[in-house]
């Protein structure tokens, strides 16, 4: 008798333990490109002890980055997919249980592809300009995506035939600053400082007589803002 409740223990708490490894490993949450908090803070920390980040250590899952979770995965063995999952996580040292980590909000896109595209084609137009000058470009760009006349995909509004210079002359594929990446996490968390503009362009360079028919609105830096 007494073996028999000695065995029936051993199974429940069998079972308990391999239950509390479910639940942590179940509350390690995948970073990936866009993500942010002290989890992306502390993985950062990690790569850059170890000579791998060459970016800052800013809690937000950019290029840079993504470059080092490579490097550290290949270094180790790892899948190289750039995503820090729970071998990767271990290969870290970092806990199983995360802290809070966030990532952007998005409204009609993709977070982690998507970010990446919309920092790219904030560094390409406003690159120079100020910083709430580069979330403005970001807003217009998801403004669109929301509105009836234009696609309803990040992609679709980027690559739109003639929407965009820098689609047309390559710069739409250089790599984004740490600034562009922010203003693009902002835009896609709900700032927009164009209260709802579609339109931006430069005075100084626009020639197209369609696009001044446009009401201006607002001026931030060397763009200005409009709306239908």
């Amino acid at each position: 008798m007494k073996k028999s409740i000695a065995i029936f223990l051993m199974v429940i708490l069998s079972i308990s333990f391999i239950s509390i490894l479910y639940l942590e490993t179940s509350n390690a949450q995948t970073l990936a490109w866009g993500s942010s908090g002290e989890d992306v803070r502390l993985a950062q920390s990690k790569l850059k002890q170890w000579g791998y980040l060459e970016g800052s250590i800013d809690g937000v899952y950019g290029q840079s980055t993504y470059n080092a979770v490579i490097k550290f995965q290949k270094a180790n063995g790892l899948a190289a997919d750039g995503v820090i999952g729970s071998q990767t996580r271990t290969a870290l040292g970092m806990p199983s249980k995360t802290t809070k980590t966030t990532t952007p909000a998005s409204h009609g896109v993709s977070r982690s592809d998507d970010i990446h595209l919309l920092a790219r084609a904030i560094n390409a137009e406003a690159k120079g300009e100020p910083y709430l000058g580069q979330v403005a470009v970001g807003a217009v760009i998801l403004n669109r995506v929301r509105h009836p006349s234009f696609p309803n995909t990040m992609a679709g509004v980027v690559y739109q035939p003639c929407a965009f210079e820098p689609v047309k002359n390559g710069t739409i594929n250089e790599t984004p600053s740490d600034s562009a990446y922010n203003a693009a996490r902002d835009a896609l968390n709900g700032w927009d400082p164009t209260g709802g503009a579609i339109y931006f362009w430069n005075p100084a360079t626009a020639t197209s007589k369609w696009i001044w028919s446009r009401k201006i609105t607002l001026t931030i830096g060397k763009h200005v803002y409009a709306h239908d």
